[in-house]
């Protein structure tokens, strides 16, 4: 497969779209922020009062970067105007390179989910909005990738992460939806909603959560006040998200999983899916898998390869998923084979 590449300047101007947006996280800090530590890891939170008491809201997880604008948060609040003046602008080259672009309906529905907190706190865009989203990650062009195509929206969150952050998005995540005229789909258990549908179109956005358990039952998400399908094998794409821009109006932040983890993964769970209804899904999920393989070996085969040893060695029924795959894609299991036998 020839890999079609974005210009140079278009994929900085992805780059330089998301540090603008990253920069947003601390822009409207109104207190002052503070350190918590719980358990092995560091969280920042602005602490400020409201009358008598005092509010801790939630800014993200330790790291130099965020340190590092949360020392120049003043000149980032003074300059938050024309900031937003060039993402417009960097957006527009991105339309213009032909950058894959969202529906209205959707930028809008990503843009009031990040304003309500969800991906600040702890959620993760997974499946082929994820997969959409790679194209400014590795600064290449999808052209008609039918694989790019979907109707719905996935969300994922850790359990506990959501518990920890001791915060919680604001609207309520009912109220963004009904805005949106999403309504619950029914469930056995009316009172652990996951999943809504638009009644206007066929967009369904869903909730999930690692399984850690034998059963894949619903669990709660805290910091997003929903609960979630719990998955197995959801830990390993989730861990160590990665943040990407949606080039919409003056750009939306989410965050997604690392390229390699993706890719991996889909091999996964297309063996999940074989069989009965998900099994156009199936083959859905090989595609988007050979298509960021066949890249990522070649613009990042370290990262490819640290990714498929850590799913082998994960056991023996993720070992199983992954050969039923690849039995399947015989060029995509060589080219993991050769990164494999290079890295001996």
């Amino acid at each position: 497969m020839r890999i079609s590449r974005h210009s140079t300047i278009a994929h900085a101007a992805y780059l330089d779209l998301i540090r603008s947006l990253e920069d947003e996280v601390v822009s409207d800090v109104r207190g002052t922020p503070t350190r918590v530590q719980r358990g092995a890891r560091t969280y920042w939170y602005d602490t400020y009062r409201v009358g008598s008491g005092v509010m801790k809201r939630y800014i993200g997880e330790d790291s130099d970067d965020l340190r590092a604008r949360l020392e120049r948060s003043s000149e980032l609040r003074r300059d938050a105007d024309e900031r937003k003046k060039q993402r417009s602008r960097l957006i527009r080259i991105l339309r213009a390179e032909r950058f894959m672009s969202v529906d209205p309906g959707t930028g809008s529905l990503l843009a009031s989910l990040e304003s309500a907190g969800v991906f600040r706190l702890g959620g993760t865009v997974v499946g082929t909005h994820a997969f959409r989203l790679y194209e400014g990650e590795l600064g290449v062009t999808y052209g008609f990738e039918e694989a790019a195509m979907t109707d719905d929206l996935d969300i994922a969150s850790f359990e506990r992460l959501s518990l920890a952050l001791a915060d919680t998005v604001s609207p309520t995540l009912q109220q963004v939806l009904s805005d949106f005229s999403f309504e619950p789909v029914p469930a056995l258990e009316p009172e652990k909603v996951w999943r809504w549908r638009q009644t206007k179109s066929n967009l369904l956005v869903e909730f999930l959560t690692p399984s850690f358990e034998a059963e894949e039952g619903l669990k709660p998400l805290a910091a997003l006040g929903v609960y979630a399908q719990s998955l197995h094998f959801l830990n390993y794409l989730v861990a160590e998200p990665i943040n990407a821009a949606v080039p919409y109006r003056s750009g939306v932040l989410v965050r997604i999983p690392r390229p390699e983890r993706f890719a991996i993964h889909k091999l996964i769970v297309a063996d999940r899916r074989q069989t009965g209804p998900d099994s156009l899904k199936s083959v859905k999920d090989r595609r988007q898998a050979a298509f960021l393989i066949r890249i990522l070996a070649e613009d990042r085969p370290d990262d490819l390869a640290d990714a498929y040893e850590t799913a082998k060695e994960s056991g023996p029924n993720w070992r199983k998923r992954l050969e039923a795959s690849l039995g399947r894609e015989p060029e995509i299991a060589e080219i993991l084979t050769e990164l494999g036998n290079r890295g001996k």
